[in-house]
């Protein structure tokens, strides 16, 4: 089968990490950990697995994070390689999985949690909140968190992945490929929002305006009664993105303190060293970026007793004396969960299920290319808020 495959190269990776925020068109060509094989399709590990052919695969902002060398050392227990990215996939069934027919769409929930590697639940998946798993480095699947950084299963970058049942969700047919395809970032939105348990009236501050912030934006208007909700865009096609989503303000990332300073009557102050702070400001800060800057932001922009939800892969490097000194609460949002709602517990996958037929994602995948093209597709993606788009697919059986 074709395939990117994502391999180990010191070299390669602390070129990456030495260059990569300043010339990321260099991590996208000849310094990428990257190449386009031929290779073996995976095989099925177990019971309850099947073959599946993607149709779309997203770019996601932890795929690029992780082709740039600036993720965390953390996470290389979780991990095997030589991988296949891509965990944002809509793809057709080659075969039938369990009470799913052969040959029906599927969005894949990509985390590897003890169903899928033939073991008895943890108690974070016999709660339903399978992000939480404790065993994705056990059983009988290589280790990985997620499909896309696990070295037995594929993954959307690729012209065939394997994924047991419980990761598969059946597309309705009405919902078109570049809806279903964000249905997986839009779940993990919807989590992070009920992370964040936005209370009625409630200041909100979105730092962050690509897919994951647009995409918490969205949840936030749709789950929560926010009030004023802040969106910090860094460009012209992000910001109009917010104002279409329903921000209630959008500013720059040099101005969104001021704002923020004047619409909640805060105290403003000027260290030494470092940026300036509130004393007040909003109520919850959701950080959608993954960098040390943006945490900075969040959590000096935020009311004492407030809370920051990190939505974007964390950065290291912070300064964490606002917590400390503001009894600022700080919660993480992996991947997707079993939410308490009105009507009861429920998915945030058939929650976003639901959300995509609807919500206005038209135009959100705003391009798409074949493997062949993937050092185009990652130049694009690295810089896609500055041309305007918010997510770049891959389309593994396109040849154009």
């Amino acid at each position: 089968m074709l395939a990117l495959e994502l391999y180990r190269s010191v070299g390669r990776y602390l070129a990456a990490r030495a260059v990569g925020e300043r010339l990321p068109g260099l991590v996208a060509g000849p310094l990428a950990p990257l190449r386009l094989v031929n290779r073996e399709e995976p095989s099925l590990p177990g019971e309850g697995w099947a073959r599946v052919q993607p149709r779309l695969a997203g770019v996601c902002g932890s795929d690029l994070a992780t082709i740039a060398g600036q993720v965390s050392f953390y996470f290389s227990p979780l991990v095997s390689m030589p991988f296949v990215p891509g965990h944002e996939v809509v793809g057709e069934l080659y075969e039938s999985a369990g009470d799913i027919p052969a040959g029906t769409r599927v969005v894949l929930e990509p985390v590897l949690s003890c169903a899928a590697r033939g073991l008895e639940l943890c108690p974070s998946c016999a709660a339903r909140l399978t992000g939480r798993c404790d065993r994705v480095t056990a059983g009988h699947v290589a280790p990985g968190l997620q499909t896309g950084y696990c070295s037995d299963t594929g993954g959307g970058w690729g012209t065939m992945l394997v994924a047991h049942r419980s990761q598969l969700h059946p597309v309705p047919d009405p919902l078109p490929d570049d809806r279903a395809v964000l249905v997986e970032p839009l779940a993990c939105a919807i989590h992070a929002v009920m992370r964040g348990r936005v209370e009625t009236g409630a200041r909100v501050f979105v730092v962050g305006a690509g897919a994951v912030g647009l995409l918490t934006l969205l949840a936030l208007r749709e789950f929560t009664a926010a009030g004023q909700v802040i969106v910090s865009a860094k460009h012209k096609g992000q910001a109009e993105w917010a104002r279409r989503l329903g921000a209630t303000d959008v500013v720059g990332p040099d101005r969104a303190t001021a704002i923020i300073r004047r619409s909640t009557a805060a105290h403003r102050l000027w260290p030494e060293r470092g940026g300036s702070y509130l004393l007040g400001g909003v109520d919850v800060a959701f950080e959608c970026v993954g960098s040390s800057a943006s945490l900075d932001q969040c959590l000096r922009a935020t009311r004492a007793g407030g809370r920051v939800v990190l939505a974007g892969m964390p950065a290291a490097g912070a300064d964490l004396a606002p917590v400390w000194f503001r009894e600022l609460e700080v919660v993480g949002a992996y991947a997707t969960g079993t939410e308490l709602t009105e009507s009861g517990p429920a998915s945030t996958f058939d929650l976003a299920m639901d959300m995509a037929a609807e919500a206005p994602l038209d135009g959100m995948v705003g391009a798409t290319y074949p493997l062949a093209r993937w050092r185009e597709a990652l130049d694009h993606a690295f810089a896609a808020g500055r041309l305007g788009t918010v997510k770049v697919a891959f389309s593994p059986g396109s040849s154009i």
